[in-house]
């Protein structure tokens, strides 16, 4: 199975200046655990994830205050469509991360989380494909 047969294409696309409680409801609306970052003055990716959101609370910072900017990984792995599932799942354990964006040539396309491979890899969703 491909990366693309697993990733959520629904992707949460937040800027730099949002703010982390902004980050975090709309993360929680979309019920996902990571955002894209996507700064228009750089052009450049990165990703926020819930465990970052965390961390940053955890410290005591403001979450009204701290920006996605501050927090966002922005040396990313990416993954693309036609990477297998143990490839996806080799990087996130290698990187000992949860979420890779997924790009083609055009930007991102999707992301893919160690839940969506868990949920490809089930002995439940395999004897549905099989007798589906």
């Amino acid at each position: 199975m491909l990366v693309r047969d697993a990733m959520s294409t629904m992707v949460l696309t937040i800027g730099p200046a949002h703010t982390l409680r902004q980050a975090s409801r709309l993360m929680s609306a979309r019920r996902v655990g990571a955002a894209i970052v996507l700064d228009p003055d750089t052009s450049g990716l990165g990703i926020l994830t819930e465990r970052d959101i965390l961390n940053s609370v955890g410290l005591g910072q403001d979450p009204d205050h701290e920006t996605a900017a501050t927090h966002t990984t922005t040396d990313v792995v990416f993954a693309a469509p036609a990477w297998t599932l143990v490839e996806a799942a080799t990087a996130m354990t290698h990187g000992g991360f949860r979420h890779l964006i997924v790009l083609d040539d055009h930007g991102p396309v999707g992301i893919v989380s160690v839940r969506d491979i868990i949920r490809c890899w089930s002995p439940t969703r395999r004897e549905s494909a099989l007798t589906g």
